[in-house]
Order: C-alpha cells, then sequence, then structure tokens
C-alpha cells in the first residue's frame, strides 16, 4: 500500500465503488472494441463485424450495471477506474496496440474477458445486497461465455473461406512491411560488406582495425539502407505499409547482417578470428536462402545457389584484393 499511496485496495472498495467501477471498466472495453473495429475495418470488415458485436456486449453489460446503480444508490456515479485501484487487471492503451497483428487482436480481446470474468467473480464474494451479488454473478457467467460468444460471432460474420482470406491478407502485408525490407537488408548487409571487411583483413591482419571498418561500414549501410527504404514508398498507394516500420526494418538488418562477420574480429588472434567470420558467412548466406523460400516462396536451392554464389564471389573478390 505504502508504493501506492495514490490507490485504493480492492477490498476497501464499498458497494456503491464496486459498481461504479464495473460501469467505468465496461464503458472502457466497448471503447477498445470499437478502437479494433475501425482499425480493423478497411482490411477485415467481417472481423470489425465481430468487434461491433462485442461492443454492442459491453454496452448491454453497462446498462444492466447502470440501472443496479440507480436503484440503490441514485443518479450519481462515483468516479473511479482501473488506475484508481491497486492491483486492478489493466488494459493496454489503444495506441500501443495499433500495430498489432489481426491474431494478436483476437488474443488480446480474449485476454479481456478472462480478466473481466475474475473480476465480477471476486467482487460477487463482496456484496451483500442479493439483487446486485446476482447482477454481479450473472456478468461473471456472461464474461466467461463471451468468448464463446465471440466465437458465434464470427461464425456469423467469418466464413472459413472470409478468415482464410483475411489471414492471407494479414500474412501478405507482414511480408511486405517488415520481412521484404528486412530480407533487402539482410542481404545487402551480408554481401556488400564481404569485400571490404575481408579486404582490410587480409591487407593489414590486424583484427581490431578490421573490426572498426565492419563495425562502420555495417552501421553506416544500416542508416543508409534504412533511409532510403522509408524515403522510397510512403506506402499508401504500393500497399506496402508504413514507411518507418519498413526503414527500421531494413536499416537494422542491414546492420545486423554485417555485423555478423565484423564482430569475431574481437578476437586477437587474426586466423581464429578469420575461419570464425567464414563460418558465420555461411550461416548467413544460408538464412538468408531459408527466409526467401519460408516467405518470398522462392524454390529453395535456387534461391541458396544465387545468395550462396553471389556472397562467395564477393568475398573472393575482398580476400584477392587484400591479398594484393
Amino acid at each position: 500500500m505504502r508504493f501506492f499511496p495514490h490507490r485504493r485496495r480492492f477490498d476497501d472498495l464499498s458497494e456503491q465503488e464496486i459498481l461504479a467501477l464495473a460501469i467505468s471498466s465496461e464503458e472502457d472495453d466497448a471503447r477498445i472494441y470499437r478502437s479494433y473495429a475501425e482499425r480493423l475495418r478497411p482490411d477485415h470488415p467481417d472481423t470489425a463485424r465481430v468487434f461491433d458485436g462485442m461492443a454492442d456486449e459491453e454496452d448491454g453489460h453497462r446498462q444492466a450495471l447502470i440501472a443496479a446503480h440507480r436503484i440503490r444508490f441514485g443518479e450519481v456515479i462515483p468516479l473511479i477506474r482501473r488506475d484508481h485501484v491497486a492491483g486492478y487487471y489493466p488494459r493496454r492503451p489503444v495506441w500501443l496496440m495499433t500495430n498489432l497483428s489481426l491474431d494478436r487482436i483476437r488474443e488480446e480481446a480474449a485476454g479481456m474477458e478472462r480478466d473481466a470474468c475474475r473480476f465480477y467473480q471476486e467482487a460477487a464474494q463482496r456484496v451483500t445486497d442479493a439483487a446486485t451479488r446476482k447482477l454481479l454473478g450473472d456478468l461473471a457467467v456472461a464474461e466467461a461465455g463471451h468468448e464463446a460468444r465471440a466465437e458465434d460471432l464470427a461464425q456469423t460474420h467469418l466464413s472459413p473461406d472470409v478468415r482464410a482470406a483475411e489471414d492471407r491478407s494479414a500474412h501478405r502485408q507482414f511480408v511486405l512491411t517488415w520481412v521484404q525490407p528486412g530480407l533487402a537488408g539482410l542481404m545487402d548487409g551480408s554481401v556488400s560488406t564481404l569485400a571490404p571487411i575481408f579486404a582490410v583483413a587480409f591487407a593489414t591482419q590486424d583484427t581490431w582495425t578490421t573490426f572498426q571498418v565492419g563495425l562502420a561500414a555495417s552501421v553506416g549501410a544500416g542508416i543508409s539502407m534504412g533511409f532510403t527504404e522509408a524515403a522510397s514508398d510512403d506506402g499508401a498507394l504500393s500497399g506496402r505499409g508504413s514507411p518507418l516500420k519498413r526503414g527500421l526494418s531494413s536499416g537494422m538488418m542491414t546492420a545486423v547482417g554485417g555485423l555478423g562477420h565484423a564482430l569475431p574480429y574481437l578476437i586477437p588472434h587474426f586466423w581464429t578470428a578469420t575461419i570464425l567470420a567464414w563460418v558465420i558467412v555461411f550461416i548467413e548466406l544460408w538464412a538468408i536462402a531459408w527466409i526467401q523460400n519460408r516467405y518470398m516462396e522462392t524454390p529453395f536451392f535456387r534461391a541458396a545457389l544465387q545468395v550462396v554464389l553471389g556472397g562467395g564471389l564477393v568475398l573472393a573478390a575482398g580476400v584477392l584484393i587484400g591479398s594484393g
């Protein structure tokens, strides 16, 4: 209690305050469901209707709670919200959920229903009025069945074909926004930095200098690729999603691709560092081929031939230039 002096303990709430807390919670949940619906409506209109239906359910609960409060305590409802009560289950702000995937939104909604059920079960144990206790118990049962209700709504609005189409659309958007820019960055970082890093390595045989060059090349390439990707397309017409997300994905993966074979040069022994760097290059190139096969549907052996052959040629060029 001393850590949250501005919060009330749930056990200390009066029956009127418990009802007020339930009313404000139902209002918040309805708003969250409607926010989900508005966010999903352009791309997933059928799932948006599911969340519209769930918001209507929460409105019904709120109206029942207000009616109970009016009968027992009158028209004035005390102002008490989730963040006024210590230990009360939180809700993430809607602006933190704007980037959630379709499946993650459905999981969040299921978690909301479980939390609400638990609250009503606890609240029912703390009231003495028979009618209020019955109402809270009924709402606990309703919330427990809300997931089933959501499934009923999904069955009404989401046929298997519609659900499959929405899942394909969500997967495609994930690939366009995150995977494709990240893969381009990983390929650029892994392949384009091979020549300068290994040229410096074999020219100087100084591991610390090689690491510094690799670090500079990787970070510089990451910044360049990130800005290029973000500035090249705002996503409005192409449908490739947020330029900020694409820029972050491309820039970070470019830097990771270069740093992978630069970090071994923190080892002071030249040949130990170089052999380890070659092993990492081999892993990076095969990882790129796997990602192309997994997400871009490129035949694995064709992707492996292209990436490994290209990377091997760049690596060989760097070694020959540095050795000369």
